[in-house]
């Protein structure tokens, strides 16, 4: 049997003499070694994409089932109510809605995800100031605490707050204590947050002329 690393020759013609050229060895590469560099690739690129999609943290604030009458009978679904965040001003939320509980949470990361918002998070881990949010029949009042207070706070606001990177802060609810009316009306308050920089920015001042 001929070996697989054969040197090949060929021959070149100059001036009527014939020399001879030697090549290199050809390496050959066995389909299991392949096999084995592709596996390898393939590790690493799920990997990275691993890391890519973790990049933010995840909350489940509710699961629900609902259910829908039609003309055969009852049709029995799960809603999924979702929060995520980086832990540095970054949030979103989500709802989604499947036959089965893990394709709802599916669902609503990728709604969330569609649709983040930076929140103003100043010196102290907390808000510039206090605010009001409000959606429908359900109102969340928040206000900045010292160093040292930590999240006051219950549920769904505690959940967007800490996804946030929000870590001193008081907060209260009032009105509807549905789960989706809270947190829209936590995230509307939330984007409602204007820092110093911000407004001085929108007065043609300097931060010192807001301050004084």
């Amino acid at each position: 049997m001929e070996s697989n690393e054969k040197k090949l020759t060929e021959e070149v013609k100059t001036s009527g003499n014939v020399e001879v050229k030697e090549e290199r060895p050809q390496r050959t590469i066995s389909p299991e070694t392949r096999g084995h560099q592709n596996r390898g690739e393939r590790r690493n690129f799920r990997g990275q994409r691993r890391d890519r999609e973790k990049q933010y943290q995840e909350k489940v604030i509710s699961i629900n089932r609902v259910s829908k009458t039609v003309k055969g009978g009852r049709r029995l679904r799960f809603s999924a109510l979702v929060a995520i965040g980086d832990g540095n001003g970054n949030i979103g939320y989500g709802t989604g809605k499947a036959n089965e509980v893990p394709d709802a949470i599916k669902k609503a990361l990728e709604t969330a995800k569609k649709n983040m918002l930076k929140v103003s998070v100043v010196k102290g881990d907390t808000i510039p100031h206090e605010i009001n949010g409000k959606y429908g029949a359900c109102k969340v009042f928040l206000k900045p605490a010292p160093v040292g207070t930590g999240v006051i706070a219950g549920g769904p606001v505690r959940a967007v707050l800490e996804l946030a990177g929000v870590k001193n802060i008081y907060s209260k609810v009032y009105g509807s204590r549905t789960a989706i009316n809270i947190v829209r009306a936590t995230v509307e308050g939330l984007a409602s947050l204007k820092t110093a920089s911000k407004i001085a920015a929108l007065r043609g001042k300097s931060v010192k002329d807001i301050k004084a």
